[in-house]
């Protein structure tokens, strides 16, 4: 068995295969001896996790009851009895949230013994293990996920010094930008900021970021830049001057770039921050959900972040396409819309034997076919009322068709192994009367 806690609480057969694990308090008791997974949880912490604020009258009963419940979901072997508590039979790689931890740590010691391209592919794998939030299934997950967080912000920072050290700069500054705003008094994260502006030939707007920080620790903290932050300021100060405007290279004309996404007609207010976030989670992972109630505006900012991420030279060089499955009512027909979204229609036929006629399984095939050997961004709008079928469908394209990479919008997630669950929360108040107010003018005018 793996388990999966670095977001909605999962479990997955050898093969891959999904199980079923039911009721809230059900995965809660699951995440909780997860996270242990190397020892017996005692009683009592098993009771404060799964029901912190209203415990059973009689807790050991309570606890033997649904330690019973999920040994019928995993297999009586696999919750382990032992003194004063419970364990789980799984090894350290069993449990994502562990697995990540080996590997963060390997990247790190790669980092520090001066190997940045074997520290960048563990980091890499490390993080492409998150899904959404950390325990996302503890009632009570304040203080433990802030401590999973902090580990997992360790790790990125790791990542971006391996960026450094391979001249990747340009690629990991529109990261680094978003990951500064959300920590604005990080100052390891702004240093590698700054290192990345002028690493990119940047030196003003460098010198500029480090002004910024110094004044927001002045404000909040009443301190100053630490000794090493000073010094790389001196050393921005003593680079030559960066070229005039007009001896630089004019700029190249874009190209027209494959896909299907249309041009909006109307404004789009706020969520950059999210846009940020997005474009990173695209980058770290090959299947992302956008999770929310129906108008919470998921579509939308899927095709923003899309538009944004294909702008800024992300590795999709066959485009970016957009199959709209809302109109979709039949299972058997996804995969023929999907086919005919990225262009590669073919009429099919759904029918029961005839021979000569095509199948929904042909689609499937074509679409595969035409996939395979590109590197596109496949967006998917809309896939909860058809979820199984478009579960079945991406779970084929990610394991036969290394270059897609997968963005859907859905009300659930797809529950499809490496997926990466963004929620989307209601727009800040005034972002929202904003939006209404553009809407309304849209709609009439004055």
């Amino acid at each position: 068995m793996r388990y999966y806690v670095l977001g909605p609480t999962q479990v997955h057969t050898a093969d891959g295969s999904p199980v079923a694990l039911g009721g809230a308090r059900l995965r809660s008791l699951l995440t909780a001896l997860a996270l242990r997974a190397d020892r017996t949880v005692p009683v009592g912490t098993l009771v404060a996790e799964v029901w912190p604020d209203d415990p059973p009258g009689d807790e050991v009963a309570a606890l033997q009851a649904l330690v019973g419940r999920l040994r019928r979901v995993l297999g009586r072997e696999a919750v382990v009895s032992g003194p004063g508590g419970y364990r789980l039979a799984a090894g350290t790689d069993d449990v994502d949230a562990r697995r990540f931890e080996r590997l963060a740590g390997e990247g790190v010691r790669a980092l520090e013994a001066g190997d940045p391209a074997e520290a960048a592919r563990l980091l890499d794998e490390a993080l492409g293990l998150w899904r959404g939030p950390a325990l996302a299934d503890l009632p009570d997950r304040t203080a433990e996920a802030a401590r999973w967080e902090a580990r997992r912000l360790d790790a990125r920072r790791a990542r971006f010094s391996a960026a450094l050290a391979l001249g990747q700069a340009a690629s990991a500054l529109p990261e680094l930008a978003a990951l500064c705003e959300a920590h604005p008094l990080d100052e390891p994260l702004q240093a590698l900021r700054i290192r990345a502006l002028r690493a990119t030939g940047r030196a003003a707007e460098a010198l500029a970021a480090y002004e910024s920080f110094r004044r927001a620790l002045a404000d909040s903290l009443g301190t100053d830049p630490s000794p090493e932050l000073r010094a790389l300021h001196a050393e921005l100060l003593a680079q030559e001057p960066e070229a005039p405007l007009a001896t630089l290279p004019a700029p190249k004309a874009a190209a027209a770039r494959p896909g299907n996404l249309r041009a909006r007609l109307t404004s789009f207010v706020g969520r950059d921050q999210d846009i940020a976030r997005l474009q990173q989670d695209l980058r770290d992972s090959r299947l992302v959900t956008l999770l929310g109630p129906g108008g919470a505006g998921k579509t939308r900012l899927s095709q923003e972040a899309a538009e944004r991420a294909a702008d800024a030279d992300a590795p999709w060089p066959d485009g970016v396409w957009l199959a709209e499955l809302a109109p979709v009512t039949d299972p058997e027909a996804v995969a023929e819309a999907v086919l005919g979204a990225v262009g590669a229609r073919e009429t099919v036929l759904r029918g029961a034997g005839a021979e000569g006629l095509r199948t929904a399984d042909d689609a499937l095939t074509r679409l595969v076919e035409h996939c395979a050997s590109r590197r596109l961004l496949l967006l998917l709008d809309n896939c909860e009322h058809v979820i199984g079928a478009a579960a079945e469908l991406v779970a084929v394209l990610l394991v036969r068709c290394p270059g897609v990479t997968v963005l859907a919008t859905s009300r659930e997630p797809l529950g499809v192994p490496g997926e990466f669950v963004r929620p989307v929360e209601p727009l800040p108040e005034r972002t929202a009367l904003r939006l209404l107010a553009d809407r309304g003018t849209a709609a009439r005018p004055g």
